[in-house]
């Protein structure tokens, strides 16, 4: 279960980056509003995450999912460059969560 807590946390997580963009500074009330709510429940779920896996497992995966998903979100909505080498960090990055998974004790 800590592993799907995990997996939404890093949506949530994605959710927010993506949704500061939208608060243009927090000056835009419902994207504001949908970003506070992103960010708590990300980290909430973090937390839930946390009762029984490693804290440094945890924290990479989670950052990690936030940020390929990020990236792709700026690609797909914000019309940000998809070059070759940013799908190969990409890769390295996804590469780096699957196998901080298999090695979780």
């Amino acid at each position: 279960m800590s592993w799907i807590y995990l997996f939404v946390a890093g949506l949530f997580e994605i959710g927010w980056a993506v949704g500061l963009k939208y608060t243009e500074g927090f000056t835009k009330f419902w994207p504001s509003v949908f970003t506070g709510i992103s960010m708590i429940l990300s980290v909430a779920l973090l937390g839930f995450a946390l009762k029984t896996l490693p804290v440094g497992t945890t924290y990479a995966v989670w950052t990690g999912i936030g940020a390929i998903g990020t990236v792709i979100f700026g690609i797909y909505l914000f019309d940000e460059p998809a070059t070759a080498t940013k799908f190969f960090c990409i890769s390295l990055i996804l590469i780096g969560i699957v196998g901080l998974q298999l090695i979780q004790e």
